[in-house]
Formats: structure tokens, sequence, C-alpha cells
């Protein structure tokens, strides 16, 4: 137990799914509690922000949103702090575009929306003799970093980390549709037998790879679809290096050396194949010191408008070459020490 919340009961149910006695440090589990017990901070769920508007000045004035009712609504800030990721944030800047910024909020330097990075993986499966139960517990574990620096002797540039991590044994669903050998039939008494050996057998070894920043792949907005609101909806063009995928099949190979090691009695690759999306949405809003390359500074606050902060993975210039949550966490919480110190230096 920690903070007042639980601790782990070893569910594994972690991936994909919100903890139901709180151990899981998410942050609906973790920080809005926090947040709400000071008196000084209000949720106002199931709301879609559609522009922020700016003043005279050119100061973030004002946020507007459709409420959960569908009614449109508008909160006077003080400050904004912008925390939609790598597709949504670029998305709302865009939205915003108005006579002071016509090419979408915080966007002089036109970096708005590009150089997206999806940040690679490779996978392998594993099936062993005996009984791993790698389903239970928690389910994230980097057990390798040798390959994370870059090595010219490969014949291509990047590195990453390796995971050892039941992907696709997380829960019996998932794993009875995406973790069952190729060879294995989709159903019928030889798929069950499959499943019901293989699922407390099984486990997933994942290569995180490096993906670089390319100008080419960016987000924009789509000319004619639009969502429920009407809001012209995101658009997202990526194609990835070459060396990204040469990167993420060094990696899968790394992998199967793994599962041979371990003594493996079966293993399956995913084929490394360009990116058709991904959850690690980054680059979009990028961090710099010189406000005609990036779009916001070392502090997450935007060169164009100095009382806008951008905080999520849009700001990272580089993949990070693995997970990269618990780095956007940290940029955040050094990003809020910077904007409280502001506020009381009367500099917002």
């Amino acid at each position: 137990p920690f903070n007042g919340r639980s601790g782990c009961m070893h569910c594994g149910h972690c991936m994909y799914f919100g903890c139901e006695v709180g151990a899981k440090s998410s942050t609906l589990a973790a920080m809005i509690p926090l947040a709400e017990a000071t008196g000084r901070c209000e949720i106002r769920d199931r709301s879609a922000v559609f522009r922020i508007e700016t003043d005279a000045s050119g100061r973030a004035r004002e946020v507007l949103y459709y409420d959960k009712d569908g009614n449109e609504q508008g909160q006077l800030a003080k400050a904004v702090i912008v925390s939609a990721n790598g597709a949504e944030t670029p998305r709302l800047l865009f939205l915003s575009a108005s006579e002071r910024h016509p090419d979408g909020l915080a966007n002089s330097s036109g970096f708005v929306g590009r150089n997206l990075m999806l940040n690679a993986h490779g996978l392998v499966n594993g099936v062993f003799e005996h009984q791993l139960n790698d389903y239970k517990s928690v389910q994230v574990s980097k057990i390798i970093h040798d390959f994370y620096e870059n090595d010219e002797s490969r014949g291509f540039y990047g590195g990453g980390g390796i995971d050892a991590r039941p992907l696709f044994s997380a829960t019996p669903i998932f794993h009875s549709i995406l973790g069952m050998p190729p060879d294995v039939p989709k159903w019928g008494k030889a798929w069950k037998d499959a499943f019901a050996h293989n699922f407390t057998r099984q486990m997933s070894i994942v290569a995180s790879t490096t993906s670089l920043a390319m100008d080419r792949n960016n987000v924009t907005l789509d000319p004619k679809n639009t969502d429920q609101w009407g809001r012209p909806s995101l658009r997202t063009t990526y194609r990835d290096h070459d060396d990204d995928l040469s990167l993420g099949r060094f990696g899968v190979g790394k992998c199967e050396e793994l599962m041979d090691a371990a003594g493996a009695q079966e293993q399956w690759a995913f084929a490394v194949t360009p990116s058709t999306g991904g959850a690690h949405l980054l680059g979009t809003a990028r961090m710099g010191d010189d406000p005609a390359s990036s779009v916001v500074d070392p502090y997450h606050r935007s060169h164009d408008v100095p009382n806008l902060f951008i905080c999520d993975g849009s700001s990272l210039v580089t993949s990070g070459r693995g997970q990269p949550t618990m780095t956007i966490m940290a940029l955040a919480f050094r990003a809020a020490e910077h904007i409280a110190a502001a506020a009381k230096a009367n500099q917002i």
C-alpha cells in the first residue's frame, strides 16, 4: 500500500485496463485524487475543447469547449496547459488559428504537427515447457540495454532496449485473438487445445527501437472529414525511415536469440513492416531554445504565447528508444514547478 492506494493484487490486468484497487500508478489513481483533494481542481469529464482564444496582446484568454451534453462553453484562464499528446495537441493548435496566429496557435516556427514519431517495436512470442504464469502481476520489465547505443557497425542508425512483457498473454481474450502461433487454426478443438496449453506457458519479448524525426511525418487537419462536433478530423502522414525498419529487424533477431537461450520450445516473430499507427505519438510541438525551429522552450512554455504551456509527448525531439511515459511524466512535474514559480513571480 502507498499514499492511500492499495497494494498490487497481481491480477495481471495492468495493460489496457484501469486498476480496480488503485495500485497501478496511473494519472487516474495517483494524481487526479490528490489534485481534487486540494479543492482547487475541477474535472469536467466528457468535454471536448475546440478552440483556445487569444486576446489583443496575443495571450491565451479563454478555452472554448463542448460539455458532456454538447453545449458550447467557455472558460477564462490566466494560463492554459495543453496535454493532449502528439496528435490531438497539434490538432487543437491548428483549430485555434487566428489573424495573429494564421498558421495555428504557437506556430510561428511552422513546426506544429511536424516530425511525428511513433516509437517502433519488434515482437517475438515463445512457448516453454513449464508454466510461466507470465500473465500475473506487473507486465513490464526492461531486461536489456545492451543495444541502446548507436553502433555504426550494424549498418544503420539507432538503438533500443528489450522488454520482457506478456503483451499477448495479459488476458485470455487478447491472447486467444492475437497471441496464438500462426499455424494454429482460428477456431475449433485444435485452437482450444493450443490455447489451453499455451496461455500459462507463453511469454513475449519486445524490442523497443528508435523512430527518427522526419519532416515528412506529420499531423495536419483533414480537409474533408469531421468529428461528431463538426471539428476537422486530424490526419497523419507517416513513413518510417529505412534505418528504423532495419533496426526493428535487428531487435527481433536479438529477441529470437534470447528465446533460444531461454529454451523456448516454439517461437514466432511478427514481421517488421512499415508503421500504420501507434500509441506513442511524439515530436509534433518540439522543445528547443530557438523560436524559429521549435514550439516550446525548455520549460514547455510556448515561444509565441507566454501563458500557453504544452506538456505531453509532442515536446520530445527524439523517440527515446523505449516507452516514453515516464519521461513525459518527469518533464510534466518539472514543467509544473517552473509554471508555479513563474506564477508566483507574476510572469504569467
